[in-house]
């Protein structure tokens, strides 16, 4: 019975989308808005990657004609440069603190100052106020801080007698400093959506909750993150395309360095494929990030997809 009933569901939903896209009303919005929509996704976004992915198969260096076609070779030089390993790595390393630091303070920071009042307001405006900020201004402010000579983190341990390393210089420091300035940038974006999504729970569930005897804890994680999934899953996509994409933070922090041991995806790119004039070998890295983007992406709906059903 469920799934006769399931079937003419779907069957009433597919007509009435139908009929919405036969009717007048709705046909002239989508004839009016649709074609400037592609035309601008078409030369901006589909047209640069199918330029890419052809410069990938040519040695160029972005004069003259495209004639040297090299095939897989710069797939290859990609795969075994010496640098990639280590700009996947870190790449890797930005999604886990986005996923396991950045959006836990996000959510415990939002069931904090869920409540409304102006203190409160102005504490939530305090910690969205990074997010507020350009990236490269972000890092040029982190930069003075962590700068080893005149920057705020020596002062700071030399007045408690402590020697601070160079820490955008060191490579064993260097990864764990841009950690703190992301986590710092972006947790507060994270917590607003959570904020947004804990004012939207009705007042009433929570109060009968409290009455029932059911301690803060309890409210939290059984009614409280399971009524704001909608929020989570759309912070979560935020978190990971982010990290994949990471590059204007890091310029002005460390520029990759030192010695290129905190390059992310982007920023070898962009180090080893546009500086130097190796736009089919940047190409290549282009493909294989958009690759990994799209099977991010189809494994994240496929699991959204089974929770759902569940």
């Amino acid at each position: 019975m469920t799934s006769v009933a399931t079937g003419t569901d779907m069957s009433a939903t597919t007509a009435v989308r139908r009929r919405r896209y036969v009717d007048r009303k709705s046909l002239l919005p989508l004839l009016l808005f649709l074609p400037p929509s592609l035309i601008l996704f078409t030369l901006f976004v589909v047209l640069p990657m199918i330029d890419a992915a052809t410069f990938s198969f040519f040695d160029w260096n972005g004069y003259g004609p495209i004639t040297d076609f090299v095939g897989f070779e710069n797939y290859a030089d990609v795969i075994t440069h010496r640098n990639f390993g280590t700009a996947v790595r870190n790449s890797l390393i930005v999604v886990a603190v986005s996923l396991l630091i950045q959006l836990p303070l996000a959510m415990w920071c939002a069931i904090a100052l869920a409540e409304r009042g102006t203190h409160i307001n102005l504490i939530r405006v305090l910690f969205f106020l990074p997010y507020m900020l350009a990236e490269v201004a972000a890092g040029l402010i982190w930069k003075f801080v962590y700068d080893g000579n005149y920057g705020l983190l020596p002062a700071i341990g030399g007045a408690i007698g402590v020697d601070m390393p160079f820490v955008l210089g060191d490579k064993l420091w260097v990864i764990p400093a841009i950690m703190l300035v992301i986590t710092w940038k972006y947790f507060g974006f994270h917590m607003m959506i959570f904020i947004a999504g804990l004012q939207s729970i009705p007042g009433e569930v929570i109060e009968a909750a409290r009455l029932d005897g059911v301690s803060k804890w309890q409210i939290v994680r059984h009614i409280k993150i399971p009524m704001i999934r909608s929020a989570i899953v759309i912070s979560v996509f935020f978190a990971i395309t982010g990290a994949l994409q990471l590059f204007d933070l890091i310029i002005p922090l460390s520029n990759g360095g030192p010695s290129h041991s905190s390059h992310t995806i982007v920023t070898f790119l962009y180090q080893f494929g546009i500086l130097r004039m190796k736009l089919g070998f940047g190409g290549a890295v282009s493909v294989l990030l958009f690759i990994a983007c799209v099977i991010v992406a189809l494994a994240y709906r496929r699991i959204l997809f089974k929770v759902e059903q569940n």
